[in-house]
């Protein structure tokens, strides 16, 4: 199954859903995060019902490891809904044990005489096809057949690299229906493995454990167009990592600001 036909399952415009997702869209042996994410978006958006409020903010603790191919519960509330804001929290348990918890903001426009414009560029140079990661099964996570990397700051993982910093840019292979959305973006912002690892000399384990994403305005852009995406080590030490990432459109847009916590197990 597609990326978009996954977010248009019938179940998720339900508060709780019952859902299993197929292997190919595994990472090691968890569902790829980005995908859990815009799951759990996609519900929130679906019980929100209110096209004038945008998504603000999503945060994800990534709790446990949610297997593919197995049955999980996503069950969306609505915490508050005031004049212009709303907040959500969005969980997924599987086995009776929480995998995942999500919470989001999303806010209408209101009359304000402040502005202050984003004015961050990134430094990518044109997409290069020869530079498209081709996918290999079974060295790369599952997910990857699904997506386009093309790798242009950093290097790979386990290269044993100087550089903490990647950057490149990011597709789906299917062109999206009808156009690339907040679902979109946030599938492919966790689509980079973790910053830390290409430092790594051999294959380690790396594990997301919580993620904060700020999106600047609602993307409505053609579906088969490239997201990029400049991310940086922020910080790492005692095996766990802050890794800070800029997101943007094809024409230079920054689109959203986002920072993860890392685990890493090179010991």
């Amino acid at each position: 199954m597609t990326f978009d036909e996954l977010i248009s399952l019938p179940a998720l415009k339900n508060a709780q859903a019952r859902l299993s997702l197929p292997a190919s869209w595994s990472q090691g042996r968890t569902v790829f995060g980005g995908l859990s994410a815009a799951l759990m978006l996609q519900s929130m958006l679906h019980q929100l019902g209110d096209q004038n409020r945008r998504l603000l903010s999503f945060s994800c603790n990534f709790v446990g490891p949610l297997l593919s191919e197995q049955p999980f519960e996503l069950n969306t509330l609505l915490l508050r809904s005031g004049k212009s804001a709303s907040q959500m929290q969005t969980t997924i348990t599987q086995n009776n044990q929480v995998c995942l918890v999500a919470l989001a903001s999303f806010g209408k426009p209101r009359t304000s005489s402040i502005t202050v414009p984003a004015d961050d560029a990134f430094s990518l140079s044109e997409i290069n096809p020869k530079q498209t990661l081709p996918y290999i099964e079974g060295v790369m996570p599952a997910f990857i057949q699904h997506i386009d990397l093309n790798l242009q700051q950093g290097a790979l993982p386990f290269s044993g690299a100087d550089s903490s910093d990647i950057g490149g840019w990011m597709k789906f292979k299917s062109p999206a229906e009808p156009h690339l959305s907040v679902l979109h973006l946030l599938a492919l912002a966790d689509a980079w493995p973790p910053t830390l690892l290409q430092l790594c000399k051999g294959p380690t384990p790396a594990s997301s454990m919580s993620w904060y994403i700020e999106f600047l305005n609602d993307i409505e852009l053609p579906g088969s167009e490239w997201f990029a995406m400049e991310a940086v080590t922020h910080q790492a030490e005692h095996g766990y990592a802050i890794e800070d990432a800029k997101l943007f459109s094809q024409d230079g847009t920054l689109l959203a600001l986002s920072r993860q916590t890392v685990a890493v197990f090179d010991s």
